[in-house]
């Protein structure tokens, strides 16, 4: 049985007994148990099947039970765990994935009695020591403690990670380890990544209750972390949870608290934020960096980048700033978008770091989550701390909050391939602009509480991004960013969120800002559906339909907001635009006309009335307003083009091929070309026409049958210009021998 046939059995079973479809389910539960070879399971399957089949026969017959709706439900859940069960046996079988491979080899799990009083007794020792930190011995004794340590947190991070049901013993465990006090908090945050991983791939109640707990956490490290874990599974679980009273209970009790509502309308516009991450990549490798290798021979002498460190440089700005970016006139508008994106939390820093994850570090699987702290033993055992430059860095690079974890690492690591002075230099500048960053955000948690715990959520964030995009054995894991994260849509949050009008606005203004107007669509609907009616929102509504081709949907959203006299233009112009390619040009006429009355020299407005009366065949109109256009903008080389075609349809052939030379003479595209040979056609110029038909064809995109195509549109209106109808199949006949030579 293969992993592929196993996931697509589990996601059916798991969707039928969601729907309380429960005999289909139990059917194909039957076959996934045989052919994952596991009989051990039937009996559990045989006694639930017939407890079913029993409460089914019960109910016809209309015996009255008040507790059959708690026997039915505790059924799924029951159902559920078999399912669970069954799923987790036939991978550990099958499956070629990373987890279910350590799985195999895993030897006896950690004996949890004396675990936590044995890393209580590291820190300890370490609080000790580190008082006698000037003596040698004493420091390398705190290395090797610090080392020892840090592997014990890793081996509890795998029995965690790869726990399926976390017993009585384990769950007192992790909450006296979040509770001790001589445990670090970065070594806690890391803990919480394990539950997290865990909770995806097995389903438990227990490990959802570990997180809730772990949310209250007073240090916002380990809080923001359980938050993020917390949501992932939600969104995983969201037809299942609702069987599980004790989480949706648990939830409505944090909903309570207005700082866990902004914590998560920060968190989730946060995911939905990470799926800009590839176009943000793209855009570096593909316009700014290009941008900058324009610039960058010349840069080190244009603004004496030697000189930079010394003393007497001015606040001044380099006058000569202007003249390099004439080189790459767009780049300082993208350094400034990028610095914008910067600052809002987008990870701008994916496609530097995607090669930095080789270090022997990441061969570890857990330190894909370790949180970043200076002292981490990793770190000192890869570079000399004892080095002023390389200590001071360390400490730059953990306060930099647009850095997430793993890329921290990945530089640290990078290090020692820097000569000392270019460190020295990134040091300074690094510290320099934290210190600012630093001000700054202290300022902003003053005036927007939470800003820091933001800060730690987007960085938790990027390092799971990381993971499941750079792992080599990413293949094995569910892609979580491949969701849509419409937690809008979804029965565990979808309520919270519609409680709250202005965090469901938030989130639909964020997802129209970032041009998914499906997702925004949806919100935009519910709101004016249940919330407020709104001029603007029905505009918004109608923008994002638009942009999603369904201009009906638009022109109904459009037709409402006319009622709020909200920016009447834009709203008219839309309408028509709506009409226009809803193929009713005299509708769109109507409204371009009453636009116009708000503003008659509007050059798009007077473009738009030009081609409604050319749709509608009334060309000598049209010339009007094309030729009003050409009056009020005589540099405008696109009016060119419908005064050119229009004065064919009606006859001024000259006129026409004026301005279609004019096309050809600037820069034609193949249409211009084609015109421009019916014109001289029309007048008798036979070998002229055959020469631009054949550059149309030849010296453009198009196809030689495109072409044909659209002559046979273009038939009648050469006929009406006095073309001889019998005369077209020998022309074009000659002019495939043209484009044959």
């Amino acid at each position: 049985m293969t992993e592929k046939e196993q996931n697509i059995q589990y996601t059916t079973i798991s969707k039928h007994l969601t729907e309380r479809r429960l005999k289909p389910a139990f059917d194909h539960l039957e076959i996934l148990i045989k052919e994952s070879e596991q009989p051990l399971f039937l009996d559990e399957w045989r006694n639930l099947e017939q407890t079913y089949s029993y409460m089914l026969k019960y109910t016809v017959e209309g015996i009255r039970d008040p507790e059959r709706q708690k026997v039915y439900r505790s059924l799924i859940v029951s159902a559920f765990n078999l399912l669970d069960q069954v799923y987790d046996g036939s991978r550990k079988k099958f499956s070629s994935s990373l987890e279910y491979e350590k799985m195999r080899m895993q030897k006896d799990q950690i004996d949890l009695s004396a675990y936590l009083s044995d890393l209580e007794h590291y820190e300890f020792e370490d609080d000790l020591n580190s008082l006698l930190e000037e003596v040698e011995v004493e420091r390398h004794k705190r290395a090797e403690g610090a080392s020892e340590l840090q592997q014990k947190i890793v081996n509890l991070f795998n029995h965690i990670w790869l726990s399926n049901k976390l017993n009585a013993e384990e769950s007192d465990f992790i909450a006296g380890f979040y509770q001790s006090n001589l445990i670090a908090v970065p070594y806690k945050s890391f803990i919480t990544s394990a539950l997290m991983l865990s909770l995806i791939r097995y389903f438990d109640v227990t490990k959802f209750a570990l997180l809730f707990d772990a949310y209250k956490n007073e240090f916002p490290e380990i809080s923001q972390r359980a938050l993020v874990a917390l949501l992932v599974a939600f969104y995983k679980y969201d037809d299942r949870i609702e069987y599980y009273p004790e989480i949706p209970g648990r939830l409505a009790l944090l909903n309570e608290d207005p700082e866990f509502k902004r914590n998560l309308e920060t968190v989730i516009i946060q995911f939905i934020q990470s799926k800009e991450t590839e176009k943000i990549q793209k855009k570096i490798t593909d316009e700014i960096i290009p941008e900058m290798i324009k610039i960058s021979p010349n840069l080190k002498d244009k603004i004496n980048l030697d000189s930079l460190m010394d003393d007497s440089l001015g606040e001044d700005e380099n006058p000569e700033w202007e003249k390099i970016f004439k080189d790459a006139p767009g780049l300082m508008n993208k350094m400034e978008e990028f610095s914008e994106m910067q600052m809002e939390g987008a990870d701008v820093f994916m496609s530097s770091f995607s090669m930095l994850k080789m270090f022997p570090f990441f061969n570890e699987f857990s330190n894909w989550f370790m949180p970043f702290f200076a002292s981490n033993p990793a770190i000192s055992r890869t570079l000399d701390l004892k080095d002023d430059v390389n200590s001071r860095f360390i400490k730059v690079i953990d306060m930099a909050p647009v850095l997430c974890n793993s890329d921290k690492y990945s530089f640290c690591f990078s290090l020692n391939n820097l000569p000392a002075e270019n460190r020295e230099f990134m040091a300074e500048g690094m510290k320099a602009e934290m210190d600012q960053f630093k001000e700054l955000q202290e300022d902003e948690e003053l005036t927007e509480p939470g800003k820091k715990a933001g800060f730690i959520s987007n960085q938790f964030i990027q390092d799971l991004y990381r993971f499941y995009k750079l792992h080599p054995r990413k293949g094995g894991f569910e892609d979580i960013f491949s969701w849509r994260f419409d937690f809008h849509n979804k029965i565990t949050l979808g309520e919270i969120l519609k409680e709250d009008d202005s965090i469901l606005r938030n989130i639909a203004e964020y997802y129209f800002s970032k041009n998914y107007y499906q997702e925004a669509a949806e919100v935009f609907d519910y709101l004016l559906r249940n919330i407020e009616k709104s001029g603007e929102l029905y505009q918004k509504l109608g923008y994002c339909h638009q942009q999603l081709n369904d201009f009906e949907t638009a022109l109904e959203a459009y037709k409402k907001a006319e009622l709020y006299e909200l920016n009447r233009k834009w709203n008219l112009n839309k309408i028509a635009l709506c009409y226009r390619n809803l193929k009713q040009p005299q509708k769109a006429l109507e409204y371009y006309r009453e636009a116009e009355t708000l503003d008659e020299e509007n050059l798009n407005i007077q473009l738009n009335i030009g081609h409604c009366l050319l749709e509608l065949g009334e060309y000598e109109e049209a010339l009007k307003s094309y030729f009003k256009v050409e009056y009020l903008a005589p540099g405008n080389k696109k009016v060119w083009r419908p005064i050119g075609w229009c004065s064919f349809l009606v006859g001024k052939k000259k006129q026409a091929e004026n301005y279609f030379q004019k096309l050809v003479d600037d820069e034609p595209n193949k249409h211009d070309l084609m015109n421009m040979g019916h014109v001289q056609w029309s007048i008798g110029n036979r070998k002229n026409a055959l020469d631009f038909y054949k550059k149309s064809i030849t010296q453009t995109e198009f196809t030689e049958q495109e072409f044909f195509e659209l002559f046979e549109e273009d038939l009648s209106h050469l006929i009406t210009q006095g073309i001889d109808r019998e005369d077209v199949p020998i022309m074009l006949d000659q002019l495939r021998y043209f484009v044959e030579e």
